[in-house]
């Protein structure tokens, strides 16, 4: 970022200093969670400041896709807890994943005096969604940190990174995700494939559960979940995962709201049991998900059929994984109901944001201090930030 455009930057939060209490707090939400949020960063914030410098001129708009998403709730927690110790006053808005939702919200706080936009995009790898977000912000001389969900399409990077001045991305590299459940899940079938193998048919029946048609993470998980799995298991000298349904061609069975939520999984999940059992010889014995809200859905339908109850690798445990490593799916494998998953790391994408937010507090560029994190070099965009993902399995 040009030096030239970090001092305007100074200047303008000096200047637009607004209180949390301000007409964006009605337009906002009227959620408890945000005024809790709203009460608290606006006590902090009148005597708050850092060693990199005062920041209580910073008011800080933070766009959330849904608050109902398990992963993003996380990310609030942990980013609501950062911002306010890092005293700047902000407020957060719940798009409710309805793109119209979360642009009105920003020109609200656009309006109420936002000098930094936190966006967590409605529409997932749209650069159409993101740059109108830019072009709103440019226009008000006010940079955006986009988190979580891809700003661009597949293929497209630097479509909208690469264009805008005083903007970054904090998130995750896709396919890493897919890449690391797929080998966590072909070590786990090589170790215990004969134990897996209920229908004893030589061959690991699979259900894949995906969370978004469009999302870029959804796509890449769907594929990798099973592609890298595959290569582990053939490399052993055993059959690839086999779909369990063979009358679905895109062997996925999809959240048709874009949710990625635990009741379509469910609800999946429990028409599948009425006729893939171990009594008709075509038991389903391996689920995989895209998330952990789903992997969890899936658990409670194998509890009502009598599965996973947490006895143990007997024949009545289905290995489940999933992404995330929410809290409640870190107690189901503790519990034994549940195998693995792959840890996105709300707390570290949290202190991430908030990095980016006390330099545009303080005057420095957008992405200052932030050497250590890998970054999307192979596009040259510096400004595109990774937080590394993790396995997880107790």
């Amino acid at each position: 970022m040009k030096k030239a455009l970090a001092i305007t930057l100074a200047t303008a939060m000096g200047l637009s200093l607004a209180a949390c209490g301000s007409t964006a707090s009605s337009a906002a939400s009227s959620t408890a969670a945000s005024s809790t949020a709203e009460s608290t960063a606006s006590s902090v914030s009148e005597a708050a400041s850092t060693a990199a410098g005062d920041v209580s001129a910073a008011n800080v708009a933070v766009f959330y896709y849904s608050y109902s998403d398990t992963y993003i709730s996380s990310v609030r927690t942990a980013l609501d807890d950062d911002l306010t110790k890092l005293g700047v006053t902000y407020q957060d808005y719940d798009g409710n994943s309805n793109q119209t939702t979360q642009n009105e919200q920003i020109d609200t706080a656009l309006s109420s005096g936002a000098n930094l936009l936190i966006v967590n995009l409605v529409t997932s790898g749209s650069s159409d969604a993101s740059s109108a977000i830019c072009e709103k912000a440019a226009a008000a001389g006010v940079p955006v940190v986009f988190f979580n969900r891809a700003v661009e399409e597949d293929g497209s990077e630097g479509t909208v990174l690469g264009k805008y001045e005083n903007i970054a991305f904090v998130g995750t590299d896709a396919p890493e995700a897919g890449q690391m459940q797929g080998k966590m899940v072909g070590n786990y079938v090589v170790e215990n494939f004969d134990t897996m193998d209920l229908n004893g048919d030589g061959k690991i029946s699979y259900a894949m559960f995906k969370g978004d048609a469009a999302n870029v993470e959804a796509i890449y998980r769907t594929q990798y979940g099973v592609e890298d799995a595959d290569a582990v298991i053939t490399a052993a000298g055993k059959p690839a995962l086999e779909y369990f349904d063979a009358s679905n061609a895109d062997k996925f069975q999809l959240d048709l709201q874009g949710n990625w939520s635990a009741q379509a999984a469910q609800e999946y999940m429990q028409t599948n049991l009425s006729q893939f059992s171990e009594g008709n010889g075509n038991m389903i014995e391996l689920i995989i998900c895209n998330n952990d809200n789903m992997a969890e859905g899936c658990v409670s339908a194998l509890n009502a059929a009598g599965y996973n109850l947490g006895t143990g690798k007997d024949g009545k445990t289905i290995p489940v994984f999933g992404v995330d490593a929410t809290a409640s799916a870190v107690q189901l494998i503790a519990d034994g109901k549940m195998t693995g998953t792959i840890k996105q790391d709300a707390q570290g994408m949290a202190d991430c944001v908030s990095l980016l937010t006390e330099n545009a507090a303080t005057g420095k560029a957008l992405t200052d201090g932030t050497d250590s994190y890998t970054k999307d070099t192979a596009n040259n965009l510096t400004n595109k930030i990774y937080i590394a993902y993790q396995e997880y399995a107790g």
